[in-house]
């Protein structure tokens, strides 16, 4: 059972993380804020408090705080840590990583296509992470379903992931990821061409009331739904069909996808939001064969994680990655060109 074209409870990467309010009470006595903390969070542990604190995910009135800082009434307390643990065991398999960088902090890994990133209902084996704990063994996190995790991509989506291997970086990577100050740029080859070469898509995101598999752009004035913004440019236009680079400001389940088949371009192969069908014609011969032939090299969505740029959370320095095309979208790419270059047809 595939769940790349169904929403689980996480609805976003935001939602990778606990997020907790607290307005200490007036009659609360001094007390140092990871014992606080200790008892008001169910199943955290002191040491992930502590680390959490010095990542900056614990913030007091605003103002990021010290373990010894001790809550006075009224203060107001914001936690943004990750999800505690889970009573699901997750097993660790040796299964082969495509590894692009790892030091004692952090790992980065060229995910495949095909592959879920992280154990759920109908999926607890052969995901990303039974491969990551069969390899790493001690991710902070033991016992979620997501240990390491700060963010993820769809099931068959290709390219870039960061894991952290601390919890302080599991901590510091959540932060930036909830702050928007990561950097990532992905890759799709969209059905037809963009009016406008170079743009910005905002909107509200939500499951479509039609398909709660799907999710679907609504007026950002909209009352239900989160805010998603990506940015976008045409690299390469083929007439029926483009490549097109995208930026995201934040990270909403199925944002890319959602976003392009809004404005009627949505990815070659993507079968949830009609990229299984041609939707823009051609004069070159024998076109509908052509185009088949295409989603038959690339069946999964044409969608590709390609860099990854963010704070090393111990280095002090901004540090980026990139991770070139599959080479299912390769050969899209390739006979694309040809065919637009050279007008002749290769099937």
């Amino acid at each position: 059972m595939s769940i790349d074209n169904e929403i689980d409870p996480i609805e976003s990467e935001d939602d990778l993380f606990e997020h907790f309010n607290f307005t200490v009470d007036k009659g609360q006595q001094l007390l140092r804020i990871d014992k606080y903390l200790l008892l008001k969070i169910s199943n955290a542990t002191r040491s992930k408090i502590q680390s959490g604190i010095e990542a900056g995910s614990v913030k007091v009135n605003g103002l990021n705080i010290k373990s010894n800082y001790k809550v006075k009434p009224f203060d107001e307390i914001v936690v943004s840590f990750s999800h505690p643990p889970r009573d699901k065991d997750i097993v660790a398999e040796n299964i082969p990583l495509d590894i692009i960088y790892e030091d004692e902090e952090l790992i980065l890994v060229n995910k495949p296509s095909g592959m879920v990133v992280h154990p759920a209902h109908g999926n607890w084996e052969g995901t990303l992470v039974n491969a990551l704990l069969y390899h790493c063994q001690h991710l902070p996190g033991k016992g979620d379903i997501r240990p390491g995790l700060v963010h993820r991509i769809d099931k068959d989506t290709s390219g870039i992931l960061v894991v952290a291997k601390s919890e302080f970086s599991l901590n510091h990577l959540a932060r930036q990821f909830f702050d928007h100050t990561i950097d990532r740029t992905y890759y799709a080859i969209c059905w037809g061409v963009p009016k406008e070469s170079k743009a910005t898509l905002r909107g509200k995101i939500d499951r479509s009331p039609r398909d709660r598999k799907v999710m679907m752009m609504f007026p950002e004035e909209a009352e239900h739904g989160k805010l998603a913004i990506t940015h976008y440019e045409v690299m390469e236009s083929f007439g029926f069909c483009s490549l097109v680079q995208f930026n995201l400001e934040t990270g909403r389940t199925h944002q890319i996808r959602a976003h392009a088949a809004s404005i009627g371009h949505p990815l070659l192969s993507d079968a949830a939001y009609g990229g299984d069908k041609i939707r823009y014609m051609s004069s070159i011969a024998n076109f509908k064969t052509f185009a088949a032939n295409l989603m038959k090299l690339c069946p999964r969505q044409a969608l590709h994680a390609f860099s990854l740029g963010f704070d090393h959370p111990k280095a002090n320095e901004r540090i980026y990655f990139e991770q070139d095309f599959p080479e299912d979208m390769r050969e899209v790419l390739y006979r694309l060109r040809e065919v637009t270059n050279h007008g002749a047809n290769r099937n």
